[in-house]
This record gives structure tokens, C-alpha cells and sequence, in this order.
């Protein structure tokens, strides 16, 4: 029996690439093993064990990028995560260990390779962090979502372009279908705006004084989502602004379940730029109006929305810049050329991958 194990931790933009390439092992090899090495600290620790696989964990830690004595603990701990990765994997005896970034892969893939086992890294974003440049230089191949990342690598650790695995009805849901079930008519631009699955207050506070302007627009219909914890806030700034409730082509939500339905639907997505929502919007071949989140890690969305902005695909709004004013000003100048919506949109689908999940797979199989 082939047996593989996938890591990588701490956050959702980590741990769902890991589960989609756990999906994809088990398509490609249906009586394959899988299992999953995390912290017992990080999301996984539910999602991993959710999906199905099994959970194991090691010692992990991440270095703070401020001055701090949790900082000591570091080399300790990854000296003993690495000896227990170490023991998990002589224990198992995988073909191929897959690493997707957070400090968990560090002693996990390092250890593999280490032990002469097939190891692949995918990173996630156009900077790419800070575990997966040190393991490129003992891994066996790199994948990468954005072209943007391929010069942070070293040449021996073959690193190729695969995009981003996104879930596979986002690539199937029809658009002709989805808008009719919206109700769109042919005429009528859906814009679809939101800030994860936490919300965004920056996109929250521009949309809630844009709403006027919104259902000023006749040919326009509008789906926010504020973010589970930022409805009632959002109301309230519609309040504030002198509207008891949003305009009728304005409809608000708090958290989008249908989101492969909707970008189907959707001609223009306003949002952050995490790697995920991206690929999906590429993968689309969507225009985008992108508003980086300025305090991720390295200011990787940053790095991420100029990937698609200097290419055509999107504009990018900073944090800081953006307001109902500049949403207002930006889509007017959007909606009044549709050429050039248009051409944003196939510039999107130049850089779509929605091939990602099969190209990494066949990689995995290739070292295998």
C-alpha cells in the first residue's frame, strides 16, 4: 500500500492546499494511506481529523518577529519536533512526504528529506515564507501559485508553476445557470464584495458609505459579506450614513455559503487578496478590485494583488486609501468601459491554474 503524509499548519491558507492535495492523492491511488502531521496548537488539529485523515502531532514553534523570550524556546523545540517528525515518518514509511508551509513543516519535511524520502513544498504566495525558502534547499521539487515567487528560490530546488488547488465547483458551476438563479438579467452587472470569512472592516466601512451610490445604479446588483462578527456593525454604519435599510439592489449577508455559485455569477470581485481567493477568482477569469490586508506576514497579499494588478488583471486600492469615496470613484471608471472589464477579466484568465491540484499530483507521482 503507498503511503503518504501531508503537512502544514497554523492557518487556513496552510492547512486546506494540504486537504485538497490529500484529496487529490486519494483520487489518484484510491487504497492509498494518508496521514497528517501538525500541531496540536494550530486550526489543523480540527480540520485534519474533520476531513478523515489521520491527526498526529510534533513540537513546533514560530519565531515572533518582535523581540521576545518565547524566541529561545524556537531552537528547542524544533530540534525535538524534528526527532519526533523523525520517529512518525520511520514508523510509517511514506513514498513521499508533502509540505504546504507553517513552521510544522520545517522539522517534518526536513526530516524527510533528510531520510532520502520524495518531499515536495507548495507555497502558497507570491513572497513566499519564511519555512518554505529554508526547505527549498533540501527538497526534492517546489511548487508555486504565483510566477512572481519562482525568483525567491535557489535553481536546484526545481521549483515549477502550478497555481493554487481550488475546490472543484468552482471550476464547474455554470454561470449561465448560477445568474439564473440570482435572477440576473443579461444587462445587469453583480458585484460581489467581502473580507474573508472574519470580514474586513476597511471594505465593510467603503461599502456602507457607498451603499447610496450602489442603489443609485439601476443596472447594478451588489452581494456583501461583512464577515460573521461584523453584521450587525455593518447595519449600523448603513444607519449612520441615513439608510434605515440596504438599498434593494444591495443585498447584505453575513457569511456566503454558495461562494463557487456566486463567482459564477459574479462580473467584478472587490476583496482581499489571500492566495485562496485568488486562485479562485483567476481560476474564473474575474476582474478584481484587490485591498491588501496590511498586517499579513511579510505583507504577503500585497505582494500577491500586485501579481495580478502589474498583469492587468486587477486594481489595487491600499488599505489605507480605501474608502466609499475611492470604491465609488474606481467603479464608475470600471462600469463605464466594459472593454476594459473585459480585458481585465481574460488578463484573470491568463493567469487562472485551474489545472493546480493535477499538476502538483503528477509531480508527487513523478518522485515517486
Amino acid at each position: 500500500m503507498l503511503r503518504f503524509i501531508v503537512t502544514g499548519g497554523g492557518t487556513g491558507g496552510h492547512i486546506y492546499p494540504a486537504l485538497a492535495i490529500a484529496d487529490g492523492l486519494k483520487g489518484r491511488y484510491p487504497n492509498c494511506s494518508i496521514m497528517y502531521i501538525g500541531t496540536d496548537r494550530g486550526l489543523e488539529a480540527d480540520l485534519a481529523p474533520a476531513a478523515g485523515l489521520d491527526f498526529c502531532t510534533v513540537r513546533a514553534r514560530g519565531i515572533r518577529r518582535s523581540l521576545s523570550p518565547q524566541n529561545l524556546k524556537v531552537p528547542l523545540e524544533a530540534a525535538a519536533g524534528y526527532r519526533e517528525a523523525k520517529r512518525l515518518i520511520k514508523n510509517f514509511a511514506p513514498r513521499a512526504v508533502v509540505g504546504t508551509g507553517g513552521y510544522v513543516c520545517g522539522p517534518v519535511v526536513l526530516a524527510a528529506a533528510k531520510m532520502k524520502i520524495a518531499t515536495l513544498i507548495h507555497e502558497q504566495n507570491a513572497m513566499p515564507g519564511l519555512t518554505n525558502r529554508i526547505l527549498a534547499r533540501f527538497v526534492d521539487r517546489v511548487a508555486v501559485t504565483f510566477e512572481d515567487s519562482l525568483p525567491y528560490f535557489p535553481a536546484r530546488a526545481k521549483a515549477f508553476l502550478t497555481g493554487l488547488p481550488v475546490r472543484p465547483e468552482v471550476l464547474t458551476a455554470s454561470r449561465e445557470t448560477c445568474r439564473a438563479k440570482y435572477g440576473l438579467r443579461d444587462e445587469e452587472r453583480l458585484v460581489l464584495s467581502f473580507g474573508g470569512s472574519q470580514g474586513a472592516k476597511t471594505i465593510n466601512r467603503a461599502v456602507a458609505d457607498a451603499a447610496a451610490w450602489i442603489g443609485g445604479q439601476k443596472a447594478l446588483q451588489w452581494l456583501h459579506v461583512t464577515g460573521k462578527g461584523q453584521y450587525d456593525t455593518f447595519m449600523a454604519l448603513l444607519k449612520e450614513n441615513g439608510l434605515g435599510v440596504a438599498p434593494g439592489n444591495l443585498t447584505v449577508m453575513p457569511y456566503l455559503y454558495e461562494m463557487p455559485e456566486t463567482l459564477a455569477a459574479a462580473d467584478l470581485v472587490v476583496g482581499r487578496a489571500g492566495a485562496a481567493s485568488i486562485a479562485e477568482i483567476t481560476d474564473r477569469g474575474l476582474p478584481a478590485l484587490l485591498v491588501p490586508f496590511p498586517y499579513a506576514t511579510a505583507n504577503h497579499q500585497e505582494y500577491n494583488a500586485r501579481a495580478l494588478a502589474d498583469r492587468g488583471a486587477a486594481v489595487m486600492i491600499a488599505d489605507a486609501d480605501f474608502s466609499g469615496a475611492a470604491l465609488t470613484a474606481e467603479l464608475e471608471k470600471l462600469l463605464r468601459e466594459p472593454e476594459g472589464l473585459r480585458s481585465m477579466g481574460l488578463a484573470s484568465r491568463d493567469l487562472g491554474r485551474p489545472r493546480a491540484l493535477d499538476d502538483i499530483i503528477d509531480a508527487i507521482a513523478e518522485l515517486i
